[in-house]
């Protein structure tokens, strides 16, 4: 468990390079047993963005056939995970799960925070799969060996998509669940193992997105920031998650109920969508103003990133990192079996290719120019990495005002009509949403 103390950190700077990410919701106990109940849609690195989540050491359950992998297996050693045996893995190890259920508790009763994926598998569904039952027997069997009932905390994983570098990400800590009233009741309980385990799968759905087909995700999410642009919603990631649970719930009985209104809408909701991407617009951005004020703060915002400093910097940074970027790229793309290990494998493959481009540079400079500019190359590399990610992204950004200031000035007339076209979607999404909460 050499790597358990460090394992936050350094998911924290893995995970927050990455993704752009959000953590909102609650928080999680900064000591004493937790078991911190998680949906797995990205493979090894949700263990990384729970361990975010927590903001304590946090050790893992994790299949057994990891811990003998070549690539990672030292890494899952190092973080005191805890090994699964699971039937697909190996039909004749299953029995060894009474070990698992042991080291758990162990775990738990020493005060440590244990992770765990109930639905058993990282997946690319939709939604969240069937609920396995380990993680409510793990519970009852602390509660069995302590008489106390230990703090059970869902964290909801949600990606806008997970697969692409610096792609936005959020954590949702969600509220403890309720189960004191099981705490005397033994594994062997059916009825309590399957009560709690229905009880852990209720909380997860609360801090999830949980969808009846992908092809859903854009209506629902551009649905809701619609309706959010022009009556207001909550800005931060766990309400607007929240939101988004409300409306695909919305989704979901419109169709069982055959619905006359949803397919009309869902159509009009396409078509706007489509309108504002190819004004490079969201919704909420339908409301900006186009004046000499506002032109004079933007230029005022750009002036740190605007110096021939940024630009130089930015400039070389570019260079120096486009052959190990585009290598990682390729090299995910050719090992990732499936899409919920895409994002990993970018993520690991690149650390070792852009740590391994860094001392190959830092050894060059060395042979060229000697010890003193190599070790500058050595601080000043890393820096610059992140360097050409802030300010790269600001620019971006940047851009991006300017061309809606710019619309605003010489299209108001067009801007004008999509505000209306808006509102009456977001009215006719309002009417259905108080009949549905009705």
């Amino acid at each position: 468990m050499w790597l358990l103390p460090v394992l936050s950190p350094v998911a924290t700077a893995l995970t927050r390079t990455f993704y752009r990410l959000t953590r909102a919701g609650g928080s999680v106990p900064p000591a004493g047993p937790v078991l911190l109940v998680a949906n797995h849609p990205n493979s090894l690195l949700d263990p990384a963005m729970v361990a975010v989540a927590a903001r304590r050491s946090v050790r893992f359950l994790a299949k057994a056939p990891l811990f003998s992998d070549r690539l990672i297996g030292w890494l899952i050693r190092g973080a005191g995970a805890i090994p699964v045996y699971r039937h697909r893995d190996d039909p004749g190890s299953t029995s060894r799960n009474t070990e698992m259920f042991s080291a758990v508790r162990d775990a738990l009763v020493e005060g440590s925070a244990v992770g765990i994926f109930p639905e058993g598998i990282s997946h690319s569904e939709p939604s969240l799969s069937i609920l396995k039952t380990g993680a409510a027997r793990i519970a009852l069997e602390f509660a069995m060996a302590t008489g106390t009932a230990c703090s059970v905390i869902p964290v909801g994983l949600v990606f806008r998509a997970r697969d692409q570098f610096r792609s936005e990400a959020m954590i949702i800590v969600g509220e403890a669940i309720a189960w004191s009233d099981l705490a005397g009741r033994d594994t062997s309980d059916a009825e309590a193992v399957r009560d709690l385990t229905a009880r852990i799968d209720g909380a997860l759905r609360k801090v999830t997105v949980n969808l009846e087909h992908w092809e859903d995700a854009p209506i629902v999410e551009f649905a809701e920031a619609i309706h959010a642009a022009e009556f207001g919603g909550p800005t931060d990631a766990a309400g607007q998650v929240g939101r988004l649970h409300v409306t695909t719930g919305l989704l979901k009985q419109l169709r069982e109920r055959d619905d006359p209104r949803w397919a009309p809408l869902a159509e009009d909701i396409a078509r706007h969508r489509r309108l504002l991407q190819r004004l490079r617009l969201r919704p909420a951005q339908l409301h900006g103003k186009a004046h000499a004020g506002e032109a004079i703060r933007w230029t005022v915002r750009q002036l740190p990133y605007s110096g021939i400093i940024p630009i130089v910097i930015t400039t070389i940074g570019a260079t120096l990192f486009w052959v190990p970027y585009r290598l990682t790229g390729e090299v995910a793309k050719r090992t990732a079996p499936q899409l919920d290990t895409v994002s990993t494998h970018k993520a690991m493959y690149g650390l070792v290719i852009f740590v391994a481009w860094i001392l190959l540079v830092v050894a060059v400079t060395w042979m060229m120019a000697g010890a003193l500019w190599a070790l500058g190359a050595l601080v000043a590399l890393p820096l610059t990495g992140f360097a050409v990610l802030a300010v790269g992204e600001r620019w971006r950004d940047a851009w991006g005002e300017a061309h809606r200031f710019v619309l605003r000035v010489r299209r108001g007339d067009l801007i004008v009509e999509m505000k209306r076209r808006q509102r009456e979607l977001a009215e006719r999404l309002e009417q259905i949403r108080k009949q549905h909460l009705d």
